[in-house]
């Protein structure tokens, strides 16, 4: 999520619910929605995956309602557990809220860093590959022959030609972030409406997060375009990105992810990169 330095809520992240098209074509891409089980007694366990699901009973009805519009005792029920027991998982519905908002900021730093550590890695095995011209080969095609330029962002969706290695990163971002929103969209909605009901701490540790976040992003774009902007301008560059991408959860209801997906993240990096 990515609200980050008091950005408008358009730079937020996205959630929906868990067992959907979206949900599983999102565990491919983001990091894990839930904590692996609890190592320790069986009793410790069934505690964490009382609390996940908490968690998630949260995000729902908040997204539904809103933070003041629902009770401990309605996010209990939900999970078959009554009010008062609630308290033994979480110290009220603010730090539940704390625990949803920092949950998912952690999981979307992880997952987008781990994106781009992937796709370089990638990138330097298509380095090799004698269909992608390097440096030299650009070189030595002679004047006549285009260079490519730091300002040059147009995108090559071309099914025959892989994406340039510089690409890569870039690319594996907006393919994670897409993913992660179409699967996000409750918690989107619950960050839009009830960011500042967050403690001070917990809104401090949201926004360090996303800030960490943001960075991966324009971290990407000046590996990409080391010369054609200003750390500040690609910061609003990947803002930017986020708001057209966060936007969508709430207008595909009713057309599946395998079509909304390569759609958004076509206009995402066109968008990117434009």
């Amino acid at each position: 999520m990515t609200r980050a330095r008091d950005e408008p809520p358009a730079a937020t992240i996205r959630r929906t619910g868990a067992g959907t098209e979206e949900s599983r074509a999102a565990a491919t891409h983001a990091a894990p929605s839930a904590p692996a089980a609890a190592t320790g007694t069986s009793r410790d366990r069934a505690k964490a995956e009382r609390r996940t699901a908490l968690l998630a009973a949260a995000a729902r009805l908040f997204a539904e309602r809103g933070f003041d519009g629902v009770t401990l005792e309605d996010i209990g029920a939900a999970v078959g557990v009554s009010g008062p027991a609630v308290y033994r998982h979480v110290a009220g519905k603010q730090a539940l809220l704390g625990a949803i908002l920092v949950d998912v900021s952690e999981r979307l730093l992880a997952g987008g860093r781990a994106a781009t550590d992937v796709a370089r890695g990638a990138g330097t095995t298509a380095d090799a590959d004698p269909s992608t011209p390097d440096a030299s080969t650009t070189a030595d095609a002679g004047a006549d022959t285009p260079s490519r330029q730091p300002a040059d962002r147009r995108v090559d969706e071309s099914p025959r030609r892989p994406a340039h290695p510089a690409a890569a990163p870039l690319r594996a971002l907006v393919e994670f972030h897409v993913a992660f929103a179409l699967a996000e969209a409750s918690v989107i909605r619950v960050q839009d409406r009830d960011l500042d009901r967050l403690s001070p701490d917990d809104r401090r540790t949201v926004r360090d997060l996303q800030n960490a976040y943001v960075e991966v992003w324009t971290e990407a774009l000046a590996r990409e375009f080391p010369d054609a902007e200003t750390p500040a301008e690609r910061r609003v560059r990947a803002l930017a990105c986020f708001g057209l991408i966060n936007s969508t959860p709430h207008s595909v209801r009713g057309v599946p992810a395998a079509r909304v997906r390569p759609t958004l993240t076509r206009m995402a990096l066109a968008a990117l990169t434009a």
